[in-house]
């Protein structure tokens, strides 16, 4: 098992920051929502900073949001700490 572990952690290596961050946004999100298929985090650049559009099933953006925006401003604060490490500038919207 720990061999199987090893590998995950080698290919997680592999990504670039900007692809680890993509895939930790939808990571939380699938698990959050009835719907985990219709989950999909898309990328665009505008240069001076990287815009993850996570979209989701209608019925699961309240899940997703959270009461008062907890769980998006949670999932914002993840990524700002992945950003300052990756040292680039990363904005999340919900559509």
């Amino acid at each position: 098992m720990a061999e199987h572990d090893d590998e995950v952690m080698v290919d997680g290596d592999d990504m670039s920051p900007i692809d680890s961050m993509r895939e930790m946004i939808e990571y939380i999100a699938r698990a959050l929502a009835s719907n985990p298929d219709a989950v999909s985090v898309t990328e665009e650049d505008d240069g001076e900073r990287i815009f993850l559009h996570l979209s989701v099933d209608d019925q699961d953006k309240g899940k997703v949001i959270g009461r008062d925006g907890r769980v998006a401003q949670s999932m914002r604060s993840l990524l700002r700490v992945a950003a300052v490490k990756a040292d680039t500038r990363v904005s999340l919207e919900i559509d």
